[in-house]
């Protein structure tokens, strides 16, 4: 029925889901977007030559926010897709004020789920340094009301993602560090306040213990960009078989390695692409 009363009103809206990270994490929001969406096509871009953000300026992480939104929406996608919370906090605002399309973030979509899942009203959350000293979970806590959060930074994390290291001895160490504080204050659910750290749950839950629940924004995201097509009347047909394109501003090799743990056969092709820099108001942006 649904399909039947949206070919009513339009065409089929082949254009890609545009969604970009600081460098492979994002791709944990790819995987469930195209679990849930399979006829979507997906255009993703990592910034893997910059990356991390974590440890930069917000103004600098907003400056390439903007630089690679301008690419992306030069390539005609039609929902952007902020997957990476150090871009959320630094310019998601800016993003959807200038953009002229729905922009989905991440930091909601992880909240709610954690807001659900907690039985004690103590939840944690892990992220970047930039995620952290901004404050944006604990507002966003504070919108949605009933739990106390407790927030720790793990500046190293993301480095061992890119590295393609989620077992070692040095990185658990660095968690058993940064995450004694929360165990300390007894939190039952812990936001993966980073799109990389999903790749690390294993290890995660080692040392929050098996009783905490561990949360990715990832299948919430997903759940919001199915909201936004719908709403904005941007679905493609059931049925189609999309092509899906995955770039990245460093070494396309290091790239494939790492996403094909995270997309199987999705990442078959990778090629790199460089981003050139770009003001707003300029190139694709309204």
């Amino acid at each position: 029925m649904l399909g039947a009363e949206r070919s009513e009103r339009q065409m089929a809206d082949r254009r890609p889901i545009g969604i970009f990270d600081s460098g492979v994490g994002g791709l944990t929001v790819v995987r469930a977007v195209l679990d849930l969406l399979p006829q979507e096509p997906v255009l993703y871009f990592g910034d893997t030559a910059r990356s991390p953000y974590g440890p930069r300026p917000l103004e600098e992480i907003g400056t390439f926010a903007r630089q690679i939104a301008a690419y992306l929406l030069g390539r005609d996608v039609k929902v952007l897709v902020v997957a990476c919370n150090s871009v959320e906090v630094a310019a998601i605002e800016d993003l959807t004020d200038r953009s002229g399309i729905p922009v989905v973030g991440v930091i909601d979509p992880g909240v709610r789920a954690a807001l659900r899942a907690t039985r004690n009203g103590r939840v944690g959350v892990i992220g970047t340094e930039a995620t952290v000293a901004s404050g944006a979970y604990e507002r966003a806590v504070g919108r949605a009301g009933g739990a106390e959060l407790f927030s720790a930074a793990c500046p190293s994390f993301v480095p061992y993602v890119e590295r393609g290291d989620t077992t070692s001895d040095e990185l658990l160490g660095d968690a058993r560090s940064y995450l004694r504080p929360l165990t300390d204050a007894g939190v039952d659910t812990l936001i993966l306040g980073c799109t990389h750290y999903p790749l690390l749950s294993g290890l995660l839950q080692v040392v929050m213990g098996p009783d905490v629940v561990l949360i990715s924004s990832a299948e919430e995201t997903a759940k919001d960009v199915y909201a936004t097509l719908i709403r904005h009347d941007l679905l493609e047909a059931e049925g189609a078989l999309p092509t899906h394109e995955f770039l990245c501003s460093g070494d396309p090799a290091a790239f494939l390695s790492l996403a094909s743990r995270f997309l199987g056969p999705e990442a078959a092709e990778v090629r790199a692409t460089s981003v050139e820099p770009a003001e707003l108001g300029e190139g694709s942006w309204s």
